[in-house]
């Protein structure tokens, strides 16, 4: 696999993996097809644009899968060296991504980066 960025998934104080526990709910067809846009996301970083990746709000970023009426989104964002953050996922029920979804990657964001700086 040659990819520029590495991807790793946010994990909380319990060593629970919010995004990763999303992605194995999903069906094999649209979990295979979210790991196919998380590794052109690896390929590409920020470059990566829609329909497979949009920014939503202050640094954080989405990617976007569909299949048939199925959407499925996963919330991520980038730190230094290279890496890629995985928060978080959800199926989409609206037009509008839920602020709640927003609102838990950044703290998950504000939470890593707190972990990182007191090392």
């Amino acid at each position: 696999m040659n990819t520029e960025f590495e991807a790793i998934f946010y994990d909380k104080a319990d060593g629970t993996q919010p995004a990763r526990v999303f992605l194995k709910s999903l069906d094999d067809d649209m979990r295979l097809k979210m790991g196919y846009i998380i590794y052109m996301l690896q390929c590409n970083g920020p470059d990566l644009r829609e329909p497979y990746s949009k920014h939503l709000s202050d640094g954080i970023f989405e990617l976007r899968a569909k299949r048939g009426s199925d959407i499925t989104r996963v919330l991520y964002f980038f730190f230094v060296g290279k890496k890629i953050v995985i928060t978080n996922g959800f199926i989409k029920k609206t037009d509008k991504t839920p602020p709640g979804e927003i609102a838990t990657a950044k703290k998950y964001r504000v939470e890593y980066l707190n972990r990182k700086e007191n090392k």
